[in-house]
């Protein structure tokens, strides 16, 4: 999901070999590396490209599921979606504060968002059809996110790291919240079954998607497992995704819509059909169904959010200089 940030991020050092050595050093010991100390330029900035991505994500993600709030089927389906909703937001000022100590401001993040040089996971392009998509969108989306987000709190970058401990906590809740949505449909009336598997349907190939480009075509993924941004590869979490995935689908007594999937013995793991890389690109590239629409939603948020950063900005001056004004003794 997060290695769709590193898409164009780029690897090349000005530094000495010797600074490299030395950076490279601390990383192979583990050490976290804090904002203040000395870190090669092409760390700084694929950091920036990443946490700035999944910030973006994160508050795109409110989108597909924010509309459903008010149509949820009870008021303790309303309630638990609403919370994840706000979860999400919370997930997004985390990481933007984390982008912030490597020295690019919200406002820059932002604007790259809005005018499409920013990226965001390509999942939140699709649309949210019906009640049963919170659930998959629960259940594989968040899912998905959690394969993605527990290695990161192994992050070499301490801020990225320890925001990624609290994320992880919720996006726990937020896939056995969509799980049991599924649950709870599947058992239910055949209609009700029918809804669960058409959303499943809808949204397995892309949940497999959020995993970033094969291996092969993931051209930065290589420096950034180096340094101890990514732990593990695309394709190696896409498989513990299908791994951890298929049981779930069994018990839930929904097909998943892949003609090759099947155990493989050998392996000891689930072999899988062949992803429609086209798609990905496609969405990837600012083409899918909701694209415009999702950029066009921040766009209005930012712009008519003004007057607020604005008021905001003037109250901080207004106190600052209060501060510095001494005090005449009457």
């Amino acid at each position: 999901m997060y290695s769709q940030g590193l898409i164009g991020a780029g690897s090349d050092n000005t530094e000495t070999p010797e600074f490299l050595n030395a950076f490279q050093a601390r990383i192979d010991a583990d050490e976290k590396i804090e904002p203040n100390d000395p870190m090669p330029a092409a760390y700084r900035k694929t950091l920036i490209r990443q946490i700035g991505q999944h910030a973006h994500s994160e508050i795109v993600g409110m989108l597909p599921e924010g509309n459903w709030i008010t149509r949820a089927p009870t008021l303790r389906r309303k309630v638990a979606l609403l919370a994840k909703v706000q979860d999400e937001g919370g997930h997004g000022l985390y990481l933007y504060s984390a982008a912030e100590t490597l020295g690019v401001s919200r406002k820059e993040m932002t604007e790259e968002l809005i005018s499409g040089r920013a990226k965001y996971s390509s999942i939140f392009n699709y649309p949210t059809q019906t009640w049963a998509d919170i659930g998959a969108i629960g259940w594989l989306v968040d899912g998905a996110a959690i394969m993605n987000q527990v290695p990161l709190c192994r992050c070499s970058y301490g801020p990225y790291a320890r925001a990624m401990i609290r994320v992880c906590k919720e996006e726990s809740f937020h896939q056995r919240q969509g799980y049991e949505i599924m649950l709870t449909l599947a058992e239910g009336s055949a209609a009700q079954k029918d809804m669960a598997q058409d959303a499943l349907n809808r949204w397995w190939w892309p949940s497999l998607m959020m995993f970033g480009p094969p291996d092969g075509d993931s051209l930065h993924s290589d420096q950034s497992t180096l340094w101890k941004i990514k732990r593990f590869s695309n394709d190696e979490l896409r498989q513990k995704f299908v791994d951890a995935t298929v049981p779930q689908a069994l018990r839930l007594g929904l097909t998943l819509p892949d003609e090759a999937l099947a155990w493989n013995e050998a392996e000891g793991r689930y072999d899988y059909g062949e992803i429609d890389w086209d798609e990905f690109w496609s969405v990837v590239k600012g083409h899918g169904p909701l694209n415009k629409d999702r950029v066009a939603a921040r766009k209005k948020a930012w712009d008519e959010g003004a007057w607020v950063r604005e008021a905001a900005l003037a109250y901080a001056r207004k106190r600052a200089a209060r501060a510095a004004t001494p005090l005449v003794a009457e």
